[in-house]
């Protein structure tokens, strides 16, 4: 795509960012196949195409956005499809990024839409706040048919019907392996899901120290910044990000670290491009090294779990190689049908596609992938609360396509999924660490009939 930016734009970094990526569109319209707004609402400006011309126009005429160009960037999922399809290597993230931060700057929005944004803002990246606002919503959802707004509405419905307590395992500690350490790793417990479920980061620790990691949680790390981040809220998400850079490199310096795990593939995706975001400041060197350490949980399972690693061998319908067996009366049974959900800030942001599934399928689990894999559920961090109508539309037809499998139980690997396929099907969904924990000596997950389990040795 030809563009002309003047030597003075271009001197700004986020436009010469910009430039590189539309100069690398070559207009094919590929992404429009695999675009999920593009399949709902079937206008080309719904498109990743469509909107790289709005984008291109708007910052190439140096011009304040106009409601129309808002519109269409505002439907965006960011559930990046379109680099997994593309030909030409267009990396639409960070052009949509630009646009966004480019948009929160010069744009006033209607005041619902400011409010809303503020709120959620506000709440979302603090767990204590969101749960407050989780506990509130719960009293209020009795009131929803009389609630004005579906967007009012969406945020009632957020609301679990059962909100688990505060989980001793997030607070700041060093979870001893078992045996002889292996690794030893920070794990981002984040923001939102240590208010919506507590299990998975609980499930997680038992299995990274079952298999030999020594797991830190760091004092001063939290929200990874990306709920912000995709508003456009630059300068809020990157106080999030540089908490977390100085928290993981001051355990680092301690006592070193193999990997960061992150369990939540949104936030990983985030993570991992947060040399990009401090590129241009004196935190680059060390956002760098913490992004090259970022890692989702599946990434280092797969690691832990190779053979150099192992302890024994095993056929894959006994369990994972090198874990002894879950006590036969609450193993799961044998060639459970469990339909995976590809997330698509793993499957596209971080191009993660066949761990998961391969360690289900190793641990026991005969594991089914719906149609459309590709295709968005309807969460996207923020975007069911500020467009519930396409999410809700996105969200009943990925529930079709899994239910279509006849699964016992549904895997994520993001917890947005996990609660936004929640809210549409009857059937269980858990995260993918929970299965695997359990198919490894840990407590059947709740979303299946378990007890709460009990807390993980702590170290310090």
């Amino acid at each position: 795509m030809q563009t002309t930016f003047t030597p003075e734009q271009l001197t700004d970094p986020g436009i010469a960012r910009s430039n590189e990526i539309l100069r690398a569109c070559v207009h094919c319209g590929f992404c429009t196949a695999t675009c999920p707004t593009y399949q709902v609402l079937g206008d080309e400006l719904d498109s990743p195409r469509g909107r790289i011309y709005l984008i291109k126009d708007m910052l190439e005429n140096d011009r304040d956005p106009d409601p129309r160009t808002v519109t269409h960037i505002d439907r965006c999922l960011s559930c990046l499809a379109c680099m997994t399809t593309c030909p030409s290597g267009v990396h639409y993230m960070h052009l949509v990024d630009h646009a966004r931060a480019y948009i929160e700057a010069r744009y006033t929005r209607p005041w619902p839409d400011r409010a809303l944004r503020w709120v959620l803002a506000q709440i979302l990246p603090h767990p204590g706040r969101f749960r407050a606002a989780l506990m509130a919503a719960r009293l209020g959802r009795p009131l929803r048919g009389l609630m004005p707004g579906a967007r009012l509405k969406a945020m009632l419905d957020m609301a679990p019907r059962h909100l688990p307590p505060p989980s001793p395992s997030d607070a700041p500690q060093v979870f001893p392996a078992e045996g002889t350490r292996r690794m030893r790793v920070a794990l981002m417990t984040g923001c939102a899901q240590k208010a919506l479920n507590t299990d998975i980061n609980e499930a997680t620790i038992r299995l990274l120290t079952r298999l030999g990691a020594e797991v830190v949680v760091a004092d001063g790390a939290g929200c990874c910044g990306a709920l912000v981040h995709h508003m456009g809220k630059e300068e809020a998400a990157h106080r999030f990000a540089a908490r977390n850079i100085r928290a993981w490199m001051s355990e680092k310096s301690k006592a070193g670290l193999d990997a960061i795990v992150i369990n939540t593939s949104g936030c990983g995706t985030t993570v991992k491009d947060y040399g990009h975001m401090f590129r241009t400041s004196p935190l680059a060197g060390e956002a760098a090294a913490i992004s090259s350490l970022a890692r989702d949980v599946s990434e280092v399972l797969v690691d832990l779990l190779h053979p150099d690693h192992v302890r024994t061998t095993r056929p894959a319908r006994d369990g994972i190689a090198g874990i002894d067996a879950p006590p036969a009366a609450d193993a799961p049974a044998p060639g459970m049908r469990v339909a995976y959900h590809a997330a698509c800030s793993l499957q596209h942001g971080q191009r993660i596609k066949a761990a998961p599934k391969d360690l289900l399928r190793t641990a026991g689990f005969e594991v089914v992938e719906p149609a459309d894999p590709h295709l968005c559920c309807g969460s996207a961090g923020t975007y069911n609360l500020m467009q519930p109508a396409i999410a809700g539309k996105l969200r009943d037809r990925k529930v079709r396509t899994l239910e279509a499998k006849a699964p016992e139980v549904i895997a994520a690997g993001n917890i947005g999924c996990m609660m936004q396929i929640g809210g549409g099907t009857g059937i269980p969904v858990v995260h993918t660490v929970e299965l695997l924990d359990w198919a490894t000596g840990g407590p059947r997950p709740r979303a299946l009939g378990g007890d709460r389990p009990g807390e993980v040795p702590i170290l310090r």
